[in-house]
């Protein structure tokens, strides 16, 4: 029987990660068609809200139920108001690794909320699931995921060349695949050690608060 990661929610001082609820799906549909999203992922463009629910009542809990990985929906502790998501993927159970994505809403930006997201996964993924191994890809040119996997702690281990294809703007106004390289990062149990000892207390609390 394949592994699942449990069905949890994860707090952290001004967020809550939890699963979607069929009453985001207007804030998703609307975080997805923001440009940097569309530009640096995958996901359809435009991206409706037919795409949102299908991503929030089917494929995201078909991530955790097949054990593929999890999907959390990140949110303000204040004002529950949806600011992100972030994804476990392409987990493999054995070597207990998994690759993490994440998505930060236009309105969201410049808070430090994706770095917090991330972390406070690392911190569940290392202390309450035995992970060794966390793995992010960002595109060469998505400098604002760069800034997140620093701030986070991650190490850069390289280049996948031409491995991702982004969208560019295109003079009458839509949109143009290119090709680009992908530099991958990993973060480790060891490498959070050296983190602030305060803020490891409190993401320890908050886990046991969450969990």
């Amino acid at each position: 029987m394949t592994p699942t990661f449990p069905d949890i929610t994860i707090g952290t001082d001004r967020l809550v990660l939890r699963p979607f609820e069929e009453g985001d799906v207007p804030a998703l549909a609307e975080m997805m068609n923001d440009e940097l999203v569309t530009a640096w992922t995958s996901v359809p463009h435009p991206y409706t809200r037919e795409d949102a629910a299908d991503w929030i009542t089917r494929a995201a809990p078909a991530e955790r139920a097949e054990g593929r990985g999890v999907v959390f929906a990140v949110t303000e502790f204040l004002t529950q108001r949806l600011v992100g998501s972030v994804h476990l993927r392409n987990t493999n159970w054995r070597c207990r690794s998994t690759e993490i994505g994440y998505v930060t809403a236009p309105w969201a930006r410049g808070e430090g909320y994706a770095s917090e997201a991330v972390r406070a996964v690392a911190r569940w993924l290392f202390l309450r699931q035995g992970f060794e191994r966390l793995e992010l890809r960002t595109a060469a040119g998505n400098t604002a995921s760069q800034q997140v996997a620093q701030k986070t702690g991650c190490i850069n281990e390289g280049v996948l060349r031409n491995a991702w294809i982004a969208r560019t703007r295109t003079e009458d106004g839509g949109w143009a695949d290119i090709r680009t390289d992908l530099i991958v990062w990993s973060l480790l149990p060891e490498d959070l050690d050296d983190l602030d000892e305060d803020a490891d207390r409190r993401d320890r609390a908050a886990l046991a608060d969450w969990n």
